[in-house]
């Protein structure tokens, strides 16, 4: 175990420690690496204590903490996240007593304004709140968070998206969260007027060194190296371009016939596209969400203002703020090619919402044994379907 003076003096790849029973504060943002983070720490949770870290949420994620905590709704159709689980979240926390803690959401980057932000480093502890930001180039990003706001109901297509969020001021539709989450300058600024610059780090992710953001936590922490290991995840597998565009357009179906919010949490979001993420991988022939130059380009030049201005914050930085500015060579081809989507993944998504349709909620004393319905093998939903069919059938 390591003691409060070698977690002081000790550096790891130059970076110091940060103090004992620091609580720290990842707020993300979305896409810059919080799905590993989040995984490996809680996989790791029962690891951290030897070393003086508690990771203290009983969740993987937890997000309804971050979204009351922000004061920001749900995801649509999810149920709303209420002030209990923020004071859950709160009353894990102060059990960690005087040991390092750490707390993990991208939501936390949704908060609107300074009072949240000084809200929230207040009620996590004040002084002993460390936060951290993590950060990757804008031109890496928006494919990324277009296809996520399609999973959330989004029916623009990619390019006349990027059009909205880069060429048609105020740049807010129609996503407005995106700005507030990836004006990265202004959301370190934000937490900087909550905190202190003494009291936040910027990590700029570097995607060429694949575990090197799982060893600067481990670094700030005071972990050995290769404590944190990454932890598999395909639910949150980002979704190719044809299953991206398989879903825009059941989206405009799903609203246009004005169907409940809540049935599309239930079928579509955590159903068809859940089970489709766990049963189908993409392939190398899968075509990619492609970014035109121009959108590069112009992510490029605001990447390097925002470099400019985070640097002056008088903030501790981790990495190369240049990657942040660096503009990837171009994505799309003259003639690209049509995506398409395999039948096998069409099939997945259907029968990912038949089954959620179907199967009813499996109750369990023992929390161990719950499963959502993606993690149930298909013959046995197979079964509760055939049952519930047959049910209906004789009631007729």
């Amino acid at each position: 175990m390591e003691t409060d003076c070698t977690r002081d003096d000790a550096r790891v790849n130059g970076i110091a420690p940060l103090p004992a029973g620091t609580r720290l504060l990842h707020i993300g943002p979305h896409k810059t690496g919080t799905t590993s983070i989040q995984g490996a720490l809680f996989a790791a949770r029962d690891l951290l204590p030897a070393h003086g870290v508690v990771f203290p949420a009983h969740t993987r994620h937890p997000m309804e903490a971050a979204l009351a905590a922000c004061a920001r709704p749900a995801m649509l159709g999810d149920p709303v996240p209420t002030g209990r689980h923020w004071r859950k979240l709160l009353e894990q926390v102060n059990a960690t007593g005087g040991r390092t803690s750490v707390v993990s959401s991208e939501f936390f980057a949704d908060a609107e304004d300074d009072a949240t932000a000084a809200r929230i480093v207040e009620q996590l502890g004040g002084d002993r709140v460390h936060v951290l930001v993590t950060l990757r180039p804008l031109a890496k990003i928006m494919p990324s968070q277009w296809q996520q706001y399609v999973q959330n109901g989004l029916r623009m297509d990619y390019g006349n998206w990027l059009e909205h969020m880069l060429r048609k001021a105020p740049y807010e539709q129609p996503n407005p969260s995106f700005w507030r989450r990836h004006r990265h300058d202004r959301l370190v600024e934000r937490w900087v007027r909550a905190a202190g610059p003494e009291r936040v780090t910027v990590v700029v992710v570097d995607d060429r060194d694949k575990g090197g953001l799982l060893r600067t936590f481990e670094a700030l922490l005071g972990l050995p190296q290769n404590l944190l290991q990454p932890v598999p995840d395909t639910a949150n597998r980002s979704l190719t371009l044809a299953e991206t565009e398989m879903l825009r357009n059941l989206n405009k179906e799903f609203r246009g016939n004005e169907l409940p919010a809540e049935l599309y949490s239930r079928l579509v979001r955590n159903g068809a596209v859940m089970h489709m993420k766990n049963a189908c991988s993409p392939s190398p022939e899968d075509v990619k969400i492609a970014t035109p130059v121009w959108a590069l380009e112009a992510a490029a030049a605001i990447g390097a203002e925002m470099a400019g201005r985070i640097g002056g914050t008088g903030v501790r930085v981790i990495g190369d703020p240049a990657l942040l500015s660096a503009v990837p060579g171009p994505q799309v081809r003259e003639a690209p090619a049509e995506p398409r989507i395999a039948p096998e993944v069409a099939a997945q998504a259907l029968y990912g919402a038949l089954a959620a349709a179907a199967a009813a909620p499996v109750r369990h004393t023992d929390p161990a044994k719950a499963r959502t319905v993606h993690q149930t093998p298909s013959k046995e939903l197979v079964k509760v379907l055939g049952h519930r069919c047959l049910k209906r059938l004789r009631r007729r």
